[in-house]
């Protein structure tokens, strides 16, 4: 296993501990020079550690000309220290807050469906962050007593900017409890409640591409911000960059003070996951579980949930590498060759994939079959009604499956579509008291828990399904075909230039809202819906829609049909219509 050298990153057994992080003394500053960090994802981890963190000092003006491996230059307040030594972020009184805002007023910090992100050493910089954190604080400064839970990924440098958030919360009177290690966002998430925290701070970009980061903030009920947060939010982060003062303590001073306390999350999480599934059961049945973290914030932790029985838990791609091993950290077939092949060889029953931060789940059967997300959430509502006796609504993303509205109607129980984001699904989940919600990226949760995604509960939950119905997942999968009749899907990334991505997207807005389509690829449209996109119900029972990112610039174009090549025809139909076609 490789490892960053000591004094870089502070590894043990590829997960950082709070206490061992070296922090960074640069003051990173916006750099438009390359589109995004220079290394490489097929790198291996220490090689790819070198190179990003020698790409974020190269972007500190101060470290003009000097090469990889170098010091960096004495500030005449600090000399360097000693390998082994924590070098703290620079004293607050070194910058003027002013000058900091003016930094990065040319950064857009927005909240999309799923917090702020943005490609690290460009417009994801420390400078960045502690703006976008000074606004989140004084959002928060409003509360009595106002305290904070702050986590974050294996991503490159994530510990590091998470000790920014800390320090900025701190100086401003918010109460921070900090994760020891990096730590799944829904760990950190029910951390809110555990310790009764005013909000959460999560530094990661989930299933984004390595080179991104990113910040999502989580109120006091533990889910996804509101859009009427999001905004006082955003209006809070614009009041910093036009000039506001960026209040910044040192950590080491401010966790002596009290102001912030590093936590262990994992012992009250588990607790909690015990209480809503039975583990005892899963333990004992003997299972043989693949676990595929994806170099991400879940590793170990399934490991942990199902010790000490008869089930064994095996984990691949469980170090930390910040290029995530050349693939994306999200767990859809394209990304998981290897674990599909380790699942077909034989002697596993289950493998349970989570993204970059474990807030959803990928899911291959004993056969090396993907069950793809949508399948997914059928099978967790088909095993919830049939399984658990559970009574109640399920709360399902506009670009989910019919598969889940059939069910309703066998099950007798009520189906809610939403636009997409746990920011509409968790509150409707609340007001309805729902069993389940999710979405097509998947993203699950349920009655009971926080209302927002986790992806390790969703894994369990299938090893229990498995123990409850007696037999292997892929005929699991036949008893729901049974029930609902054969469903195929497909989703097509549609990647478009970064600078243009605004402007196609207005253009393509325009044409769909005005010459929306009456037919395609020879089914009559029904109805349809375009609060969310545009989403075309047809008369042979399928559906498409289009989608425009709100993080990536990419256009999602999705397709549900009773057979695999009529969602080709249809996919191929609606990209011909928009003269976007998917990259080979």
């Amino acid at each position: 296993m490789d490892h960053p050298p000591a004094g870089r990153a502070g590894l043990r057994n590829g997960r950082p501990r709070l206490g061992e992080v070296r922090g960074s003394r640069s003051r990173l500053l916006p750099s438009r020079r390359s589109p995004r960090p220079a290394w490489r994802p097929e790198q291996s981890s220490r090689q790819a550690w070198l190179a990003a963190e020698d790409h974020l000092r190269a972007d500190d003006p101060r470290n003009a000309g000097i090469g990889p491996g170098c010091a960096r230059p004495a500030t005449g307040r600090r000399s360097a220290r000693p390998v082994g030594e924590s070098q703290l972020s620079p004293d607050p009184s070194a910058a003027d807050p002013a000058t900091i805002g003016k930094t990065v007023a040319n950064v857009e910090i927005t909240f999309g469906t799923d917090g702020w992100r943005g490609i690290i050493a460009d417009d994801f910089t420390y400078e960045s962050v502690r703006i976008a954190t000074q606004g989140i604080a004084q959002y928060l400064s409003s509360r009595p007593n106002p305290s904070a839970i702050v986590g974050y990924d294996t991503r490159f440098a994530s510990d590091l900017f998470a000790r920014e958030v800390a320090q900025v919360l701190a100086a401003n009177g918010v109460k921070v409890f900090i994760i020891n290690a990096p730590a799944p966002t829904q760990v950190a998430t029910y951390a809110i409640l555990d310790k009764k925290a005013s909000g959460g701070l999560v530094i990661t970009a989930s299933h984004n591409p390595y080179y991104f980061s990113g910040l999502k903030y989580k109120p006091e009920y533990a889910g996804s911000a509101s859009p009427e947060v999001t905004t006082r939010l955003e209006q809070e982060i614009q009041r910093v960059q036009r000039g506001g003062r960026v209040m910044q303590v040192r950590f080491d001073d401010a966790q002596r003070e009290g102001k912030i306390e590093v936590f262990d999350p994992q012992p009250a999480y588990a607790a909690q996951i015990n209480r809503l599934v039975d583990l005892g059961a899963i333990k004992a049945a003997g299972l043989k579980i693949l676990h595929e973290p994806m170099y991400g914030a879940s590793q170990g932790y399934v490991r942990a949930l199902l010790a000490g029985g008869r089930t064994t838990v095996e984990e691949i791609h469980g170090e930390r590498n910040p290029g995530f091993g050349g693939m994306h950290p999200e767990p859809i077939a394209q990304w998981m060759p290897e674990a599909m092949e380790r699942m077909r060889k034989g002697g596993f029953d289950l493998c349970i994939a989570n993204d970059g931060d474990a807030d959803r789940v990928g899911i291959i059967d004993e056969r090396g079959t993907f069950i793809n997300q949508l399948q997914v959430m059928a099978l967790l509502m088909m095993y919830l009604v049939e399984k658990r006796g559970q009574k109640g609504d399920v709360v399902r993303s506009l670009t989910s499956t019919s598969m889940v509205d059939k069910l309703g109607e066998r099950f007798g129980v009520t189906v809610h579509e939403l636009k997409v984001g746990f920011k509409y699904i968790g509150p409707k989940m609340a007001e309805t008291n729902a069993i389940l919600g999710g979405e097509e990226s998947g993203g699950f949760a349920f009655r009971g828990h926080i209302p927002e995604r986790d992806g390790i509960l969703s894994g369990i939950t299938f090893a229990d399904m498995i123990v409850k119905y007696g037999k292997p997942l892929s005929k699991i999968m036949e008893h729901l075909t049974e029930l609902v009749g054969p469903h195929f899907y497909a989703r097509h990334d549609l990647h478009l230039d970064r600078q243009e991505y605004a402007t196609r997207r207005a253009e393509l807005y325009g044409r769909l809202e005005k010459e929306p389509p009456t037919e395609i690829a020879g089914s009559r449209v029904v109805r349809s819906r375009t609060d969310d996109g545009f989403k075309y119900y047809l008369e042979d029972g399928s559906w498409v829609l289009v989608r425009f990112s709100g993080t990536e610039p990419l256009i999602r174009v999705y397709s549900e049909a009773g057979s695999k090549e009529r969602v080709d025809q249809l996919l191929a139909a609606l990209e011909e219509r928009l003269g976007v076609r998917q990259l080979a």
